[in-house]
């Protein structure tokens, strides 16, 4: 059934999606959502990726964005590498600009509904067509193409986008750096107020990755990590001591078990372990911190979306008693594997109590700290979530304070559970992801 022939998106379309209420807006910048009616203003926040500036029109609804090299497209969009190969069946690129400027219709538009090509269409997967508007070619016509409308109209028409043939050779190290903010979730609700956790909003921890090895029956999760970079994953020293199999990192994820559409799946190029990182049997481990960079897909690592963001590096130290985040995927109170995101609250413990006889006994150097709730145990980070985040919120904004890395049990009286201290590695992160960048891989 078609919700849209009576909802009104006014200055946008309509969109078709499979979970209630079964449709939403796509607005046109710099009207919003939910209907599309109301604008903000034209350049706040600034609809211009790609570091481009934006330029007021005199009528309210119009801008343009100025883009600098090598970006094009109506917002800057569109980098030198995203081109299509000779076979342009494969393009998997995110132009969705026509040739003649007009921006393409989502393929799961109300008015795409009895075209040849939607998104409801079979296999339309396999053809790279979803819930997004970006161009591609299902028909082995000659180029990527997408439909617009004209005249109130379906048409189609061919993209603005060029073959790989003629970009430059000469390809940049990495792509580039495509998050300008950090820190910044879009969802602020919580649901009320791991172990003793709560499940979490969709997109309110959009930092969070999840760590999954290739095994014969699909993938396996088996450690967390936190976006810090486009291209960069922080994590646990520990959860990669011995990468046996290809390991590939699932962003945006929400449910483990499901495949979500706005999940961004891509594989590790390199494992970068701490120098100094190790373990000390029935002791602690020591700089347990690793990062892992994300091979590009299509010119690009991670994107912004509402559930991609990146989480802030910490250049300072909290006092005991901040209140913090932790999340995960880890076990839970009945020793399953959760395949829900879930969330919880804890308390940064002073060093001092830490490292009191009943506590971890001395076990804790500056490396490491740990949280919990002393007066309320059950609330704790577990084997699954180990190299997630512990996100505090600084001026508005979430850092990654601590990585999960080791404890004594899960949610056990006395026995908060010990995190890295990130703020400890601020230069080693810097130093690792400016060399890599500097040398080809």
């Amino acid at each position: 059934e078609d919700m849209c022939l009576e909802k009104n998106c006014h200055f946008g379309d309509c969109l078709i999606i499979l979970t209630p209420p079964y449709f939403k807006c796509s607005c046109k910048p710099p009207y919003r959502r939910p209907s599309c009616q109301r604008a903000s203003k034209q350049c706040s926040p600034n609809p211009c990726k790609n570091g481009g500036t934006c330029i007021r029109n005199r009528y309210r609804s119009k801008f343009t964005c100025k883009c600098p090299e090598p970006f094009r497209g109506r917002f800057c969009e569109i980098g030198p590498y995203d081109c299509y190969e000779e076979d342009s069946t494969t393009y998997r690129g995110r132009v969705n600009q026509a040739e003649n400027g007009r921006t393409c219709l989502h393929w799961n538009s109300h008015h795409l509904l009895d075209q040849p090509f939607n998104a409801f269409m079979e296999d339309a997967d396999s053809h790279g067509i979803g819930e997004h508007n970006f161009c591609r070619n299902p028909d082995e016509d000659e180029k990527p193409w997408c439909y617009i409308r004209k005249n109130n109209e379906v048409d189609w028409e061919y993209c603005n986008v060029s073959p790989c043939s003629e970009t430059p050779t000469e390809l940049p190290t990495d792509p580039p750096e495509v998050f300008q903010t950090c820190g910044q979730p879009e969802v602020r609700r919580t649901l009320k107020k791991i172990y003793g956790g709560s499940k979490a909003t969709p997109g309110k921890h959009p930092w969070m990755a999840s760590l999954q090895r290739k095994t014969p029956n699909g993938n396996q999760h088996f450690c967390a990590g936190v976006l810090i970079k486009s291209c960069w994953v922080l994590t646990a020293a520990h959860c990669l001591e011995n990468p046996e199999t290809k390991i590939q990192v699932a962003l945006g994820k929400q449910n483990l078990e499901k495949k979500e559409y706005h999940e961004q799946i891509f594989d590790a190029v390199q494992i970068i372990l701490h120098g100094e990182y190790r373990e000390e049997m029935g002791h602690a481990l020591y700089n347990d911190i690793a990062l892992l960079k994300l091979q590009p897909v299509d010119g690009y690592c991670a994107v912004e979306t509402k559930y991609v963001k990146i989480a802030c590096l910490p250049d300072f130290f909290l006092p005991p008693g901040t209140s913090c985040f932790i999340s995960g995927w880890g076990e839970t109170e009945t020793d399953d594997q959760s395949h829900q995101l879930l969330d919880a609250n804890v308390k940064l413990i002073s060093q001092r109590k830490c490292n009191e006889p009943k506590l971890h006994y001395n076990k804790l150097d500056d490396s490491m700290f740990c949280a919990g709730n002393l007066r309320k145990p059950g609330i704790d980070s577990c084997k699954g979530d180990s190299g997630g985040p512990l996100t505090c919120v600084e001026n508005g904004s979430y850092y990654v304070y601590g990585l999960v890395s080791w404890g004594e049990g899960c949610g056990l009286k006395n026995k908060p559970g010990v995190y890295t201290q990130v703020t400890k590695f601020a230069s080693w992160i810097k130093d690792v992801i400016q060399s890599s960048s500097r040398s080809r891989h």
